[in-house]
């Protein structure tokens, strides 16, 4: 299992702000879901109330490994699809929040280089709607609330791995840490997110309640963008911070 700790940023020349105001905004949301559990199950996505438009507000009994199990729910939003949004800011726990702010620090500001920022966060919005929507297809009567970034932090892995293949990656892998291009780093953990899915779909007990699919579908909506960002920008945007640093690489250490 490979865990990454850094990327090459030596493109990076301009503050990735909205990479980092979607940090603060996770970690806002997850603090306040915290303080008020209510919030997680009110405005979680459930495929049932996208594909029906219908508010499910009374817990719902559902057969779970053979056992009946009662799954709760709120009053949400009054537009339920709100949810499809706020989802996408809200976590399980520490553990899950963690791993999706990780993989947002570090592959999040070259994308946005890239991307810009304005097109960063309508890209990073569209993956997590995708990934909402392949993980609403694969049930669509669900009643099980599905929520996190992971979605959207795929997207922008998909990108990632697009636009910048040979860019190396420090990981650690079996206590060792080692330097690996981000197209074999991101390309395990793709083919990673590949066996889950299947594995959910054919014997649904070894899906633990991950969203697979939504990963696959951010995933694929990254590459999708990626591609056709890089088709429409073949070279790094030019700012004066670039120029500086192809000059004198030392001067990146004031920004």
């Amino acid at each position: 299992m490979l865990f990454p700790l850094s990327d090459d940023d030596r493109k990076v020349t301009k503050p990735a702000y909205v990479t980092w105001a979607l940090l603060a905004i996770n970690i806002a949301v997850f603090g306040y879901q915290m303080m008020n559990p209510d919030f997680t199950t009110a405005w979680s996505t459930i495929p049932k109330e996208i594909t029906t438009g219908v508010d499910i507000t009374e817990p719902v009994l559902v057969t779970i490994d053979g056992q009946d199990v009662a799954i709760p729910h709120l009053p949400g939003p009054s537009i339920i699809y709100l949810t499809l949004i706020s989802s996408m800011f809200m976590h399980g726990g520490p553990g899950h929040i963690f791993g999706n702010m990780l993989y947002l620090w570090i592959f999040g500001d070259n994308v946005e280089q890239r991307f810009g920022s304005v097109l960063f966060l309508a890209f990073y919005l569209i993956s997590g709607l995708v990934a909402s929507f392949a993980q609403i297809a694969m049930n669509p009567e669900g009643v099980i609330p599905n929520l996190g970034a992971s979605g959207a932090i795929f997207g922008v892995l998909g990108a990632y791995m697009v636009l910048f293949p040979r860019n190396q990656v420090k990981a650690i892998f079996i206590y060792t840490v080692i330097s690996l291009p981000a197209i074999a780093v991101i390309g395990l953990w793709t083919a990673m997110q590949l066996y889950y899915t299947i594995s959910s779909m054919t014997s649904p007990e070894q899906g633990g309640g991950v969203a697979y699919m939504a990963h696959v579908g951010g995933l694929v909506a990254g590459v999708v963008m990626g591609f056709i960002v890089r088709s429409m920008l073949k070279e790094e945007p030019d700012t004066t911070l670039y120029r500086q640093y192809k000059k004198d690489p030392r001067s990146k250490r004031w920004w």
